[in-house]
Order: C-alpha cells, then sequence, then structure tokens
C-alpha cells in the first residue's frame, strides 16, 4: 500500500469513529440504574372541560357585568360624547307633526320642532351624537342635534315607525310596520343594507340580547312574536301568543339577560319570555293597556306603564314579581318614554290627553303635568347614561 493510500485510510477510520461515537448513547452518570427508561406518559386527559361561552356579536362592546346588561346606565356615568349636552326631553306629537321640547328644571315647553307627518319616536343613535325623529307616514327620519335642540337634515325612509342598533352600531333597524319589514340601513348614512319581509303585522318594537347575537321583535297587529338573528339578518323563530285579540307593544331585557318582557295592551299584562328557547310565554297581568317598559337606574326594577288606567305598576327583578302601583291623579294615558339620567324621574307621554307626565321614582308622586301637542307619543329623555343607544326612546348599554 502506498503512503497515500495509508493516510487516506487512517483518515477515514477516523472519520467514521467520530460519527459512531456521536451517535451513540452518551455514557451512564456513575451509580445509574441499567435498566432500561420507560417513554414518558402522555399528560392525563382532564375529566371535564368547560366549552368557552360563545362569543358576542362580532364588534360589539364588551358586557360590562353578566349579572347585569345596564351596568353602564347607572346615575353619574355620562358618555364624554353627552356629557355637555343640556338635559332635555322630547316629545313627538304624531298628531300635530311637531316635537315639543321641555326644560326637565322647569317642567316648561322651551321650543316646538316641526318635523314630517305623523313622528312617533324620538330616537338616539348608537353613538349617542343625533336624535332621529321617526316621521311614519311621512316617509322620512330627521335629526335633531342634541347639543343645540335644533333640527337638521331629513333622510327620505320608507315607513319607519320605530327604530334600532345593532348592538355593534354597523346597522339601524327600521321598524317597517305597514311595510311589513325589517329594514337594515347602514347606521349613519341610512341607505338600505338588506330589507327581511316578515309575515307578521305591524312590527313595532324590540330588543337584543346580552351577547347580541339575537332580537326579540313584537308584532302589535297580528299577536306574534319574531326572534331575528343579528348577524344574519334572518328571521329564525315565529310564534302567536297565546291570548285572542293580543296586541303586544315595548319588548325589555332583564339585567341577568335570561328573559324578555313583553307589553300587551290587550292582554293587560306583560308577556315572561325565554329568549334563547323561544318557548311559549307565561303572562303577568300588571294593569289595563299594558305599554311601555322602563329599567330603574339601579336595574333593580321595571316602570310598567298602563295606558288604559292611568297607573304605573313597578316589577322587581329579584321578586319576579310586582312590587306595587301607583295611580295619576285624574287619570291619564301613560304611554312611552323614559328615565331621567339621575334616575330620580319617570317620564311619560299622555298619549290621548296632549300631555307629558313627570313621576318621582321614589314616592310615585305626579311632579308635573306638561301641555304638548296633539297625540304624543315616543318621547327622549336625553342624555341619559350608557355607552351607546340600541334605538327606541332609549335603550343604553
Amino acid at each position: 500500500m502506498s503512503p497515500s493510500t495509508t493516510r487516506t485510510a487512517a483518515l477515514l477510520g477516523g472519520v467514521l469513529l467520530a460519527v459512531l461515537t456521536g451517535c451513540g448513547t452518551a455514557p451512564a452518570d456513575k451509580g445509574a440504574s441499567d435498566a432500561p427508561t420507560e417513554a414518558a406518559a402522555p399528560p392525563a386527559r382532564p375529566e371535564h372541560v368547560t366549552p368557552p361561552a360563545p362569543p358576542g356579536l362580532p364588534g360589539m362592546p364588551p358586557v360590562l357585568d353578566a349579572r347585569n346588561v345596564y351596568a353602564a346606565d347607572a346615575p353619574g356615568k355620562l358618555s364624554p360624547a353627552v356629557k355637555d349636552f343640556p338635559s332635555r326631553v322630547y316629545v313627538p306629537n304624531t298628531n300635530s307633526n311637531t316635537v315639543s321640547v321641555i326644560d326637565p328644571a322647569t317642567y316648561k315647553v322651551i321650543e316646538t320642532i316641526p318635523v314630517g307627518r305623523q313622528p312617533q319616536h324620538v330616537v338616539p343613535s348608537w353613538d349617542l351624537k343625533t336624535l332621529w325623529v321617526n316621521n311614519d307616514v311621512g316617509d322620512s327620519l330627521t335629526a335633531i342635534d342634541p347639543a343645540t335642540g335644533k333640527a337638521g337634515k331629513t333622510v327620505g325612509v320608507s315607513d319607519p315607525y320605530n327604530l334600532y342598533f345593532t348592538p355593534n352600531g354597523k346597522y339601524a333597524v327600521v321598524m317597517a310596520s305597514m311595510d311589513r319589514e325589517l329594514v337594515f340601513r347602514d347606521a349613519h348614512t341610512m341607505k338600505t343594507a338588506k330589507a327581511v319581509p316578515v309575515s307578521c303585522a305591524g312590527v313595532n318594537h324590540a330588543d337584543f340580547s346580552a351577547d347580541g347575537r339575537y332580537f326579540i321583535v313584537s308584532c302589535e297587529f297580528s299577536g306574534e312574536l319574531l326572534k331575528v338573528d343579528t348577524a344574519k339578518m334572518k328571521v329564525v323563530g315565529q310564534q302567536k301568543l297565546p291570548f285572542k285579540g293580543a296586541m303586544p307593544q315595548d319588548v325589555k331585557l332583564s339585567p341577568d339577560g335570561s328573559t324578555f318582557y313583553i307589553a300587551d295592551m290587550m292582554a293587560n299584562g306583560m308577556w315572561v319570555l325565554d329568549g334563547e328557547k323561544f318557548t311559549e310565554p307565561k303572562l303577568l297581568p300588571t294593569g289595563k293597556g299594558c305599554h311601555g317598559l322602563y329599567v330603574s337606574r339601579d336595574a333593580k326594577e321595571m316602570y310598567i306603564s298602563n295606558r288604559g288606567e292611568g297607573s304605573v305598576s313597578v316589577f322587581d327583578f329579584a321578586q319576579k314579581k310586582l312590587a306595587k302601583k301607583w295611580h295619576l291623579p285624574n287619570g291619564g294615558s301613560p304611554d312611552m318614554g323614559g328615565v331621567s339620567a339621575d334616575g330620580k324621574v319617570l317620564w311619560l307621554s299622555g298619549r290621548y290627553n296632549a300631555e307629558v307626565y313627570a313621576i318621582d321614582t321614589t314616592s310615585g308622586k305626579q311632579l308635573a303635568r306638561i301641555p304638548v301637542g296633539s297625540g304624543p307619543h315616543g318621547l327622549a329623555v336625553y342624555p341619559q347614561p350608557g355607552r351607546y343607544s340600541l334605538g327606541h326612546t332609549g335603550v343604553f348599554r
């Protein structure tokens, strides 16, 4: 063998030895067992895993308190967007085609604003910056600037009996009662995104589930309820109320999000509904002409206007029963309204008496009876606490 061949063989032998040494098992520590090592056992599977709660409607502000969807509505919790607005009560007069503006400090009408035909409700926008007057027969919405109390632009919208906003602020939902449609529109421009035909008659009021994924709608003239998927903009449930001649009105979610309450002016009470199951609701009698539902600032009670007997029933959420009833002196026709920012006064329109009532929420005493135009309906107390508006006369979360 030549010298070069000998060097090559030696080099190859060294490389082979290094490879074998590198691939071998490292020497055991002194004293270690010679027994083979068992493979590590896989981690034990947990016996039970609670699935995460389904997420809320995409884009919706997170719920502040799972036990109280109205946690943002407590006294003093005014959004920076509204904190400088003057406190006013805006009253749409359906037969006069005007909005009366009341100063709650003096109980006086300080201005009367001409609007379109048959204004039904004054509705705070989702971002709290605009009040929309629903001119139902006039097929339009009139904007009011709550910073100045002055009317602004008028937007053409077919049959806007009532107006709501999806909890993520993306869409306005027009309750087109005579058109038999729920119309999803851009929340700012009011351009139509989708019109949803309905088979019931008289869609008028609604409220959203705690997670915003669906809402319950009352159909006044056919005595029915709808369940609507918010994101899909689709009716996913429909039922007839178990009362002949039922006329459901206002809809309100309980603070814990478990129950919907639906006022019924012909059944003289409110329906208690499990929104998730959407099974047949039960009737809780309140008074003749049960109409409007308003949650107190501490979310412990709900004020129920009984238009047919001139009274207000007070419902205790914890006890799930009526706690008391207040009667207006000399009667009246308490309809729609709202609660003052500090929670001390309940404001209601007197639908058939051309007046507005201010009621002390502690005693039930009538504080004022204020003359306004003809056919006052869905008045808005503004501003109110809350992060955003779901519509109607002021449903805030």
